[in-house]
């Protein structure tokens, strides 16, 4: 009855990690819908798809410059530290961001959207919608990209956000609720670690990141896609 006396309150999620993740979950979201709707529905696919480029581009540099369960080496896990993890005996303080099986599945994850994403720029439906580095490739490698993208990629996409689901609800099972560290950025922990940053300069900081990306994602989408 004692034990929750002991727990503290950890700002483990920094409000730019956590937009990241929301705006993420609706913009895959939308280049699901759209990407199945096709026509002229392609035209926001695009923009969803260039939104996700800005996105990526944030995280890979928020995984180096954001708070301290925010960066990528804070979920680096050595393969024995998931044997353990897997097997329940796992150290305490690896379950307070992502776990090692956790930090598998981002990381997967981020590579099947980099994948995605950079096939979507190299790809061509051969009706109205190419994408803006087709011009900059030979036909061999549009080809091979666009059945990546349209027959491959998205089921392995799919694939690992079902997981990703799924994993949500195991652990809500057992009483470990993921969403809502993501929603207001703490947690409530028994061991005692140092929580991530997350005041108003860093935010500034992410702010300026992302309007850096964004400029980044629209001026590939000049090289050669259809227009916003």
């Amino acid at each position: 009855m004692y034990e929750h006396e002991r727990l503290n309150k950890v700002r483990i999620w920094d409000l730019p990690t956590r937009i990241f993740h929301w705006a993420l979950v609706l913009c895959v979201t939308g280049l699901a819908i759209t990407g199945t709707v096709g026509g002229s529905a392609m035209a926001w696919h695009f923009r969803f798809g260039y939104a996700v480029l800005a996105l990526l581009l944030f995280r890979i540099i928020w995984g180096l410059l954001g708070g301290r369960w925010s960066r990528f080496a804070a979920f680096l896990y050595a393969p024995k530290s998931l044997l353990l993890h897997i097997k329940g005996q796992g150290r305490p303080e690896h379950d307070v961001g992502h776990t090692p099986l956790g930090a598998l599945s981002v990381f997967a994850l981020l590579g099947i959207l980099i994948a995605q994403v950079g096939t979507g720029l190299l790809s061509d439906d051969e009706i109205s919608f190419a994408g803006p580095l087709t011009g900059f490739v030979s036909n061999a490698s549009v080809s091979l990209a666009t059945t990546y993208h349209t027959e491959i990629g998205k089921w392995l996409l799919l694939g690992l956000v079902l997981l990703h689901i799924a994993a949500i609800f195991f652990y809500l099972y057992r009483k470990h609720n993921l969403v809502a560290p993501m929603l207001h950025g703490d947690k409530s922990l028994a061991v005692d670690v140092l929580p991530s940053r997350d005041d108003a300069l860093s935010r500034l900081a992410a702010l300026l990141v992302l309007l850096a990306c964004a400029a980044v994602a629209f001026w590939v989408s000049t090289l050669g896609a259809p227009a916003f």
